[in-house]
């Protein structure tokens, strides 16, 4: 199968180079909505330009936007003005997150090819169906997912399969984050993280970065990469990254080999250590606990050291002015420095070849490097002059419409028809001595379309009388005939204001994963009681609950799909019909008919057209966001086509990973529930490690009962979770909550704050 290889650009530059270097496809964003919301990204001008070139090119180049934040209500019109530039510069798919957006797309831009994002955490076939269902053209499968997992999504018929072959990783699923968001306001579902996952933690294991992934880099195994579209990372990395990676899988995609200079290559310019994350398998060894940020190509070990030199054989040529880096014991960053002063065999050398021994010398307040620290060549002036690149003249290609234009020339006008239109020129022409130049004249005239949006096609000429019309009148009457025939603009999309609703009377809801922490509640003031159902599931539990008020909650990670069928088919037969699906997967797995939905608060409902979306999936209900702000809750609270449910209470997992934080090999390892505490910067966080997931948690439940009170929310919800609660706790905390009052404690208000800017 002819596979397509898909390279970044944050910038205008990165995106000419990934073209020239072989790039089948580029993906970019906006200067709104995209997930990477600090790189440079693209305006409509240099869009324009970018995709004519792209599209020029033979063969054709593909242009993808990303879309791919959430969106509130109130940003409905600026999204609709991102879309209508995504048309107007004839991008050829937009990838998107929000579901809202998607049915936007789907309704009134079908020119616009639909690609899920890997925000939306599609790790399995379920979640691909469902979204195909919806109207996905293709759907970028979580970085997560092993080789078989990702064949079997790929089987799918007339979807095509994006997956992630080189680049920076996530500890958590994509799209299942939150610790960014509730932690400092700053939002990966709005592309604003601060990358928490790469911070020092203090831990079983000392002082780590705990969470901090290596760099995914497939290398020959994209060869048996069953996905369509091969992705790399790197929308916020420079243009000679780009060039470097896109060049290093053309060419191993084109000859079957890797290319290990070209390899080498990118690590001098950016890269942490390379891992394949669990394309072959689940794999511990993905995390970097020791160090942090670009490493480098490792090229030797500390031989001799001292305050001003070190001594070392480097396995690859270095030159004065390269960059060095170093692991010191200690340090959670690289000690990094200019090569101004080598020595080999006792001479000032400006470089030292592979194999010999030199003598490097150390800047002033150098750390304390010891003999066996590695040695890293992070950056190389030769490999930033090895990459470069061609690319059009500003203004050389730009997208126009093709017209075709009739030239009339009679006694005494000239006229010129195109579109049904028709512009006039009166005048008095005398006879031409050679008709074929001004055939010619006419020709180069209309040719010459300047800023306008338009190009000529097709032009007959009828010259029945062999007139002479000089060259100022021509220019004149282009002119005029492109004046005359500015495009109209189609209608730009109207989204249907919602109605507010009447006034109703909110009813709780209470979570939980161990029902037995509720025989304490009364429950008559429950109007249902959501039961979480995991891998190890107990139906002996749920006999304690009126059958009637039970509904059943899917989890948002489903890997063994063999075991939750089983469990959905038991639940089904044994008559419970109301469910909670958290992840697209669980919609494609219950019954299109005959059940109760709701969707859960990891299906992002930000807006009313995600609401109005799932109500199309047959959804009875929704859950507003937790880490929305309260403007918002409460815009969707009054104006939602479907009954809301707000989060009162929970501890909310800020990660959700495939990352195992243990210790031990995986050999043996029993998978069993097993908690661990980690401490940063005086804050207290609890993990929870089970069946190879790992989950983490802020001390601080999320709590916004006071807040709640002026949300009207059909329903409220107090989530008891994971965490191990008495039953005198769990019922103390409703009733407080009951009341519309916050627990004892601290706890965590997220985007409620009023100087969070989400």
């Amino acid at each position: 199968m002819i596979k397509e290889l898909l390279a970044p650009a944050g910038d205008v530059e990165a995106g000419y180079a990934a073209l020239y270097y072989g790039a089948d496809a580029v993906y970019l964003g906006l200067q709104k909505f995209s997930a990477r919301a600090t790189a440079t990204n693209f305006d409509e001008p240099h869009l324009n330009e970018f995709v004519a070139f792209a599209h020029s090119l033979t063969p054709r180049r593909r242009v993808y936007a990303a879309i791919n934040t959430v969106v509130q209500e109130s940003e409905l019109d600026d999204l609709i003005s991102v879309l209508e530039i995504c048309k107007r510069c004839q991008v050829d798919g937009v990838i998107v997150q929000d579901l809202g957006v998607a049915k936007i797309v789907r309704d009134y831009y079908p020119e616009l090819e639909l690609h899920a994002s890997t925000q939306m955490a599609v790790h399995n076939k379920d979640g691909a169906l469902a979204l195909q269902k919806f109207g996905f053209k293709r759907v970028v499968v979580a970085r997560e997912l092993t080789q078989p997992e990702i064949a079997e999504i790929a089987d799918i018929p007339n979807l095509d399969v994006e997956a992630f072959v080189h680049g920076a990783l996530c500890y958590s699923y994509s799209g299942l984050c939150l610790f960014s968001s509730l932690e400092t306001g700053k939002s990966a579902n709005r592309g604003k993280c601060l990358y928490p996952c790469r911070a020092l933690f203090k831990g079983e294991s000392g002082e780590k970065h705990y969470f901090s992934m290596k760099d995914m880099a497939l290398a020959e195994d994209v060869l048996k990469m069953p996905a369509y579209s091969l992705k790399i990372e790197g929308r916020k990395k420079s243009a000679l990254y780009v060039a470097a990676v896109t060049d290093f899988y053309r060419r191993l995609l084109d000859s079957g080999k890797a290319d290990k200079m070209r390899a080498q290559n990118i690590k001098q310019i950016f890269s942490r250590p390379w891992c394949e994350f669990h394309f072959r398998g689940r794999d511990k060894n993905v995390i970097d606990r020791d160090f942090v940020g670009h490493r480098g190509l490792e090229i030797g070990t500390v031989l001799q050291a001292d305050a001003r030199k070190i001594v070392f054989e480097p396995s690859h040529r270095i030159a004065r002015h390269d960059g060095l880096q170093l692991d010191v014991k200690g340090d959670e960053k690289p000690f990094g420095f200019a090569l101004l002063k080598m020595r080999v065999n006792g001479k000032n050398v400006f470089e030292a070849k592979a194999g010999e021994k030199v003598e490097v010398g150390l800047p002033p307040k150098a750390p304390n490097i010891q003999k066996g620290d590695k040695v890293y060549l992070a950056s190389a002036s030769e490999v930033k002059g090895a990459y470069p690149y061609t690319k059009p003249k500003p203004g050389e290609f730009r997208l126009r419409k093709g017209v075709a234009v009739k030239v009339v020339i009679n006694a005494d006008d000239i006229e010129a028809k195109a579109a049904g239109r028709k512009v006039r020129i009166s005048g008095k022409w005398d006879k031409a001595q050679n008709p074929d130049k001004v055939e010619a004249a006419v020709r180069q005239a209309f040719a010459k379309t300047g800023d306008t949006p338009f190009e000529v096609v097709k032009l007959e000429l009828q010259n029945d009388g062999n007139w002479f019309v000089p060259v100022s009148v021509l220019n004149n009457l282009r002119r005029e005939m492109f004046k005359a025939w500015e495009p109209e603009d189609a209608p730009v999309p109207e989204i249907k204001q919602p109605q507010v609703r009447e006034k109703h009377s909110a009813q709780w809801i209470i979570k939980t994963d161990k029902p037995q922490m509720l025989q304490k509640i009364n429950l008559d003031e429950a109007a249902e009681v959501v039961v979480y159902m995991g891998e190890d599931f107990d139906f002996e539990a749920l006999k304690a609950l009126p059958k009637n008020k039970v509904r059943l909650a899917l989890p948002a990670v489903c890997r063994r799909k063999g075991k939750m069928a089983e469990l959905i088919t038991a639940a089904l037969q044994a008559g419970y019909k109301k469910w909670e699906v958290d992840n697209y997967w669980g919609i494609a797995a219950l019954p299109d008919k005959g059940v109760d939905l709701s969707l859960g608060r990891s299906i992002y409902m930000l807006n009313t057209q995600a609401i109005a979306a799932a109500k199309e999936w047959g959804a009875s209900r929704v859950a507003l966001s937790v880490e929305d702000t309260l403007e918002n809750w409460q815009k969707l609270a009054e104006v939602a086509s479907l009954p809301v449910v707000l989060t009162v209470y929970e501890k909310v997992p800020l990660f959700i990973s495939a990352g195992c934080i243990r210790d031990n090999p995986c050999k043996g390892c029993d998978r069993k529930r097993k908690w661990m505490m980690l401490q940063r910067e005086g804050r207290q966080y609890q993990v929870l490690s089970e069946n190879c997931q790992t989950m983490v948690f802020d001390e601080r439940p999320l709590c916004v009962a006071k807040e709640a009170a002026g949300i009207a929310a059909d329903f409220y919800q107090a989530v008891f979770m994971f965490a191990d609660y008495t039953p005198d706790e769990v019922a103390q905390i409703w009733q407080q909550l009951r009341k519309f009052d916050d627990v004892s404690g601290e706890v965590m208000k997220g985007n409620t704050l009023s100087n969070r800017v989400f």
